[in-house]
């Protein structure tokens, strides 16, 4: 099991038995509705608090390097740790929900076939929400992040009218980022 759909497979799988609400964000939610790419980890949002810390490293079990301590942490601040495959060095970064975004995100997550494996499914990013999370990422980076940008720009192209114009408009409002949508619409050559 040393390949990134795989161990993260193995987390989603933990989350789901501990009854843990999450979204898969980052490359892989973006790879979903955009263009396709390589990621060297994956980006999990998690709706977590103290009690689900134990069922949760209980149902990850041994494979994996994560330190109850950290993620404890993480859970009280809202931000992130990661979870590093023992077998394969593969890493899973957890984010604690805590943002408009990110609740947004977790009542908005949609169910897809993960591989051609017909008992795969994961909750991933909605379109427009994986589009506003690089935008957002993109603005922190200091709009200098081609990668991120490249990202935004292929899910405008790859979704087009499909988009939820209306719920990207007031979000991007919300979080800040509506000068970036507007870009990247223009260059996709797709109404904003």
């Amino acid at each position: 099991m040393t390949d990134l759909i795989d161990v993260a497979s193995l987390v989603i799988a933990a989350l789901e038995q501990a009854g843990v609400r999450y979204t898969v964000g980052g490359s892989l939610a973006s790879s979903f509705s955009g263009e396709p790419r390589s990621s060297i980890d994956a980006d999990i949002l998690v709706e977590m608090a103290s009690p689900d810390i134990p069922r949760f490293l209980g149902a990850l079990g041994a494979s994996f390097y994560a330190d109850a301590d950290a993620l404890q942490r993480a859970v009280v601040t809202r931000t992130s740790m990661n979870l590093i495959h023992h077998a394969s060095g593969i890493k899973v970064d957890l984010f604690i929900a805590g943002s408009f975004l990110d609740g947004r995100q977790l009542e908005r997550r949609r169910r897809v076939q993960v591989t051609t494996n017909p008992d795969r499914f994961w909750f991933v990013h909605a379109p427009e929400d994986i589009l506003l999370q690089k935008l957002v990422w993109y603005r922190r980076g200091g709009e200098v992040s081609e990668r991120q940008w490249r990202d935004a720009l292929a899910i405008v192209t790859r979704q087009g009218r499909h988009l939820d114009r209306p719920y990207l408009t007031a979000t991007a409002a919300v979080v800040g980022v509506s000068d970036l949508l507007d870009r990247v619409c223009r260059e996709a050559g797709s109404p904003s």
